[in-house]
């Protein structure tokens, strides 16, 4: 019996990233990694399994980036998500990006 490789239905390939970050959300901060990185979403490992809401913003902490994504998938400790947009988080921020800024800045990010 062969066995057979899962089907990629990604349109972008992939990047391995091993990069510490924050999940930010409602109600929510938590510590995580990105897993992988592609032009149209990345993939996050968690230290437990959660509900997420639907929007969620990743802080990329050496990067200091305020990344906004759509959950796509969950299984248990990680989940895929799809960009939506991202900014800087040093200097002037949106109203809407203060929680993440403020994450980054528990963080350690100067």
């Amino acid at each position: 019996m062969a066995l057979t490789q899962p089907i990629d239905r990604r349109l972008q390939p992939r990047s391995p990233a091993n990069a510490r970050a924050v999940l930010v959300a409602p109600g929510i901060e938590m510590a995580c990694v990105i897993v992988d990185t592609s032009a149209g979403g990345l993939k996050v490992r968690t230290d437990r399994q959660l509900s997420l809401p639907a929007r969620v913003t990743i802080v990329d902490v050496a990067a200091g980036l305020a990344i906004e994504a759509d959950v796509a998938w969950r299984k248990g400790a990680e989940a895929g998500l799809t960009l939506k947009g991202q900014s800087a988080l040093r200097g002037l921020v949106p109203s809407r990006l203060l929680p993440a800024r403020e994450a980054w800045i528990r963080a350690g990010g100067q």
